[in-house]
């Protein structure tokens, strides 16, 4: 058993799916949390269900990418220096190669990549983050390594995230700070259900076919930030970047 009593960890898109369980995981570890949300009226529903008086609720809109950086500084500055961060946010939608447009384009780069490097730039800031014992988890996709027919600009994020993520774990490594992407397979999500009624019935059981053991749930992917984190409590070893394969 281990604890993470007087740690701290922002979680983006911690009211839904992977970020939920992640959230929910951290929690009952001990962790005090800085969650965000783009609905307010969930976070609270959250904050209620965890019912912690230290955890932290902060509703922000992610597309407004270049107020990230002062917005966590603003929440270092109320919590002290964070000991990590997972980025759990992020959008999915069903769009053929003929309906890209740069409008769709736009809003998908910034919620999935532009926000996650943002993230990134406000955590290295001076005082927002614990030196030699940091660890930044950004999740990714298999759709960013193998690809997904009617989901390229989803895929096309995903995978610029993963080498976003190498990048940032070769700079950040002299500042002690771990940098890794998580790629899970299809997990049973409110983000699922939505390209479910997107697609034919036929088509998402074809989907569901493809893994072998079944869809993932949240659960499966809240496990390995678990155990970047755990390495925390043991030293600091050589930062890594990897993407993982559900």
């Amino acid at each position: 058993m281990i604890t993470l009593s007087g740690r701290t960890y922002l979680i983006t898109g911690a009211t839904s799916g992977i970020g939920l369980g992640i959230a929910r995981i951290l929690h009952g570890l001990g962790a005090k949390l800085v969650l965000t949300g783009r609905d307010k009226g969930k976070l609270e529903r959250l904050g209620e269900e965890l019912s912690s008086h230290h955890h932290l609720l902060r509703p922000f809109e992610l597309e407004a990418g270049d107020e990230i950086p002062s917005w966590i500084k603003s929440i270092a500055a109320e919590t002290g220096p964070l000991h990590g961060f997972v980025h759990s946010a992020g959008i999915c939608q069903l769009l053929p190669v003929q309906a890209l447009n740069l409008k769709r384009f736009d809003r998908t780069i910034r919620l999935n990549l532009f926000s996650a490097m943002m993230i990134v730039r406000g955590f290295v800031q001076p005082n927002c983050y614990v030196k030699n014992q940091s660890s930044i988890v950004l999740i990714s996709s298999t759709a960013g390594i193998l690809g997904c027919p009617g989901q390229t600009l989803y895929s096309a994020s995903k995978g610029a995230l993963i080498a976003f993520a190498k990048g940032a774990a070769l700079e950040l490594a002299p500042l002690g700070i771990r940098v890794n992407a998580l790629s899970p397979a299809c997990v049973e999500t409110p983000m699922l259900d939505q390209v479910r009624q997107s697609i034919p019935e036929e088509n998402y059981q074809q989907l569901c076919q493809r893994h072998a053991l079944g869809l993932g749930q949240p659960h499966d992917v809240a496990q390995p930030p678990l155990s970047f984190s755990r390495k925390l409590a043991v030293g600091s070893p050589e930062p890594i970047s990897l993407s993982m394969a559900e």
